[in-house]
């Protein structure tokens, strides 16, 4: 019979004496009890090759072979001060202690700079900031940009990277360095991120989204959770497995997400802290490589060829979507005789998309493979803000036009109640797409570290509208009219005079708003694949997307006066004047291009 030996831990402090019972499976690598053959077989450790324990009796257990083995660790320990066992290389708590078996780093020699371009791509995406003119001088007082989504999840999840490589040491998973060069990296790492970004925050001055503070660009925690993931991918990424690395800077990405939907920054001020936070975190191991040399490191790098021609892939992605149609709409405001309508005429161009995505592929051979992407791209609008202002001048006529008419009529404060506040808020000035495409992958070795890759796929596309709400609140009115009726039409109506109630109302309303029909879409793209280490690529690439939509704009302007003159409807229907609404749908072909970079881990 065969059974599992389990571990059996206690650390014991006597005066200046440290006794450990370690982990019998990590530290003598107990690998099976034979009952049979009365004897445990050890792999080689740092102190036992073998152990013979008499099984006398069927009494005997395997937790009885863990007292004698505890006993020999008694015999190996019990007299070994602490400063020499922090000194021995195979404690789990060695402390800057040098390793034969492992192979050194040297100052910049892991630097990958690959968050130059990512901080750049942040610089060129600032411009975004103007697309919605935000009324930070208060010209329009009741004007908001705000969002509905609200989260606390990523002032925790920027500390992901640290919590996870910490608790993964505590729990005797070796990483790349011990306690000691570990922590300086670390330190060293957030030092340099927090004095980049303070430093930049406290001299750019950018005003966040939402107006509250002028220290948006870049993002603090996108930047805190980049270097957290870059720890964990020095950690662990490249000495456990590369699932550590995806784990770390998903978590991150998501972070940065978050930043944007909770309306707290823009998405160039997290392209810029993420660029900044992969930066900093290769500084920090830099530095501590600078340090410590060839000592405190604990485990080698996952060993294996550097090559693309195991091209199978899962990756994170961050890019900018080009491609700027305009989407161009005449709503009618008025109709005139013969034909002689007014039209309103709005302009609203696309601008610099953010795309962020996770890509994946796997191929039967080094040529040709299967996979699929899921995408999310937001676009900023401009132009959206000229709704805003036509909203704002026909507020203004009309509460012109009624306070005319008032002077006519026999209570000529009727009307001074009737809206007595009013607020739009832009609820989003971004088109959100998400997309989901399958297709054909090919990769193209160049040499045993480059490759260029293509692409076909289909797929669907989905993008939330746009909108832009009113409330306005006041007193209720009551109007009176005379109307006469001949052969059954109404004719002569005559507004007699406007009561205010006294009552109050309270309405908010969906002013205007843009969308989008689903659509089907096709892409294709070329990427550049750099393999820097075992597992581990980092890609650039040009994706090319093509879809038709049909883009709705809607505008309700005079929603309120249901409630504000409950008999106005009425009125209007009567004279065949109850369409307060304006739509036009127009058909638009969408020709974009995604430039970005990528994480990549290959299978």
């Amino acid at each position: 019979m065969l059974c599992s030996i389990t571990a059996v831990h206690a650390v014991d402090m006597k005066s200046d004496v440290l006794v450990e019972y370690t982990d019998l499976k990590e530290d003598l690598m107990v690998n099976e009890y034979s009952r049979s053959s009365t004897t445990v077989n050890l792999d080689e450790s740092a102190y036992y090759r073998s152990l013979t324990w008499s099984d006398s009796d069927d009494s005997d257990s395997p937790a009885d072979m863990a007292t004698a083995i505890s006993s020999k660790m008694d015999e190996r320990y019990s007299s070994k001060p602490v400063a020499d066992w922090l000194k021995d290389p195979n404690s789990r708590w060695a402390w800057n202690v040098l390793r034969d078996d492992v192979t050194p780093h040297t100052f910049l020699d892991d630097m990958t700079w690959v968050g130059v371009p990512v901080f750049l791509a942040g610089l060129i995406a600032k411009g975004e900031k103007k697309n919605f003119r935000q009324d930070y001088n208060n010209v329009h007082s009741n004007t908001r940009l705000i969002t509905h989504f609200k989260t606390s999840i990523d002032d925790y999840t920027q500390f992901f990277g640290p919590m996870m490589t910490v608790g993964l040491k505590l729990g005797g998973i070796e990483g790349r360095s011990d306690w000691a060069r570990f922590g300086t990296s670390a330190l060293l790492g957030y030092a340099v991120m927090a004095g980049i970004v303070n430093g930049v925050k406290y001299t750019a001055k950018e005003m966040r989204p939402d107006g509250s503070t002028a220290n948006s660009w870049p993002s603090g925690h996108t930047a805190t959770s980049f270097v957290g993931a870059t720890i964990l991918h020095k950690e662990y990424g490249l000495t456990h497995s590369p699932w550590y690395s995806v784990a770390g800077y998903s978590i991150a990405t998501a972070t940065g997400i978050m930043r944007v939907l909770n309306n707290r920054h823009w998405v160039s001020d997290v392209l810029s802290g993420a660029g900044i936070g992969i930066v900093s975190g290769e500084l920090g191991y830099a530095l501590g490589d600078l340090i410590f040399k060839n000592k405190g490191l604990r485990r080698n790098d996952l060993a294996g060829l550097v090559d693309v021609n195991h091209p199978s892939f899962f990756n994170v992605s961050m890019g900018l979507g080009l491609g700027n149609p305009t989407l161009s709409f005449d709503l009618l405001s008025e109709e005139g005789d013969d034909g002689d309508n007014t039209y309103d005429h709005y302009d609203l161009r696309f601008q610099t998309a953010t795309a962020v995505a996770v890509e994946g592929a796997y191929f039967f051979n080094k040529y040709i493979g299967v996979g699929g992407r899921l995408r999310v791209k937001s676009t900023p609008i401009k132009g959206w803000d000229n709704l805003l202002n036509s909203a704002h001048d026909y507020l203004n006529e009309t509460l012109d036009e009624v306070r005319m008419i008032a002077t006519e009529l026999p209570d000529t404060k009727a009307f001074d109640n009737m809206i007595s506040t009013s607020q739009f808020t832009i609820e989003s000035d971004h088109l959100t797409e998400f997309a989901a495409d399958l297709g054909v992958y090919f990769n193209f070795p160049l040499s045993s570290r480059f490759a260029i890759g293509t692409k076909a796929l289909a797929g669907r596309s989905i993008m939330q509208e746009l909108d832009l709400d009113a409330q306005f609140s006041g007193n209720v009115i009551n109007m009176l009219y005379n109307l006469e009726i001949v052969d059954s039409e109404y004719r002569n109506v005559e507004i007699t005079d406007f009561q205010d109630t006294g009552e109050k109302y309270d309405y908010q309303w969906d002013y205007a708003w843009l969308s989008a029909s689903n659509s089907t879409k096709w892409g294709t793209g070329i990427s550049l694949t750099y393999a820097y280490r075992n597992n581990f690529r980092w890609q650039l690439f040009a994706d090319f997307d093509y879809t038709k939509k049909d883009f709705t704009l809607f505008v309700d302007r005079d929603a309120y006066a249901e409630e504000a003159v409950p008999n106005l409807v009425t009125f209007y229907h009567l004279v065949g004047a109850d369409d307060f609404q304006q739509r036009q749908t127009i058909t638009k072909k969408l020709f974009q291009v995604t430039l970005g970079a990528s994480f990549s881990v290959s299978f």
